[in-house]
């Protein structure tokens, strides 16, 4: 069972934000304190498998060939970039841009990663969507399987950062134990733990804010 204090800030959220016409996001507004963000090793970077994913499918493309590339297929992913598609994309950053824009999350075999860090890191980077590394012998479905639940915390050099949780129309206490989980490696990252944490908030993608903590 969820935390009380986080189930009665979302049950508030909900109640003061009116329905909009379509699904809104839901997120975390995570404040810090007392670190100086100047510092990597003070950063927030971490991926986090939430235990009910956020509520939306999520568009995956990997960067493989043969049998793996076949794998992929089957197992969902909306699409799957060649060797030629790759080199493609090194030339031509608009349509670079436009696959990063479109896909939320992307895998590669081990192979591809260096020149893919070569040719899109520029534009995959910033989005923080750089592909999670293809190791041989490891199972495809299951990276993508584990994709669609996976979100990424990321700071980056600022105090105050958003991150997804889920969707308006998935049960409160799934919400809630979304929030928790992200709220529990958060604070495991940071030096002094929950005491790095100047307050939490929940939102709608146009609602109110509420403070959780």
């Amino acid at each position: 069972m969820a935390d009380k204090s986080i189930i009665e800030a979302i049950e508030k959220l909900l109640a003061d934000s009116p329905e909009r016409k379509f699904s809104e996001g839901v997120e975390m507004a995570i404040n810090l304190k007392n670190l100086d963000m100047s510092q990597p090793k003070n950063r927030v970077d971490e991926e986090v498998l939430l235990p009910h994913g956020l509520g939306k499918d999520l568009k995956i493309a990997v960067f493989a060939k043969g049998e793996v590339g076949l794998q992929a297929k089957e197992a969902g992913a909306e699409m799957v970039f060649s060797e030629e598609d790759l080199a493609e994309m090194a030339g031509d950053k608009s349509r670079a841009r436009s696959v990063a824009n479109e896909y939320d999350f992307f895998v590669a075999e081990v192979q591809y990663m260096a020149q893919i860090g070569k040719a899109l890191g520029a534009i995959l980077g910033p989005r923080g969507k750089m592909p999670t590394p293809l190791p041989p012998g490891k199972n495809v479905g299951d990276l993508i399987n584990s994709a669609r639940s996976s979100i990424r915390i990321r700071s980056k050099d600022k105090l105050t950062f958003h991150v997804a949780v889920g969707r308006r129309n998935m049960e409160i206490q799934k919400l809630a134990e979304n929030i928790e989980t992200v709220l529990s490696r958060v604070e495991h990252s940071l030096e002094k733990g929950k005491h790095n944490i100047k307050a939490i908030y929940v939102t709608t993608t146009m609602g109110k804010s509420v403070k959780v903590l």
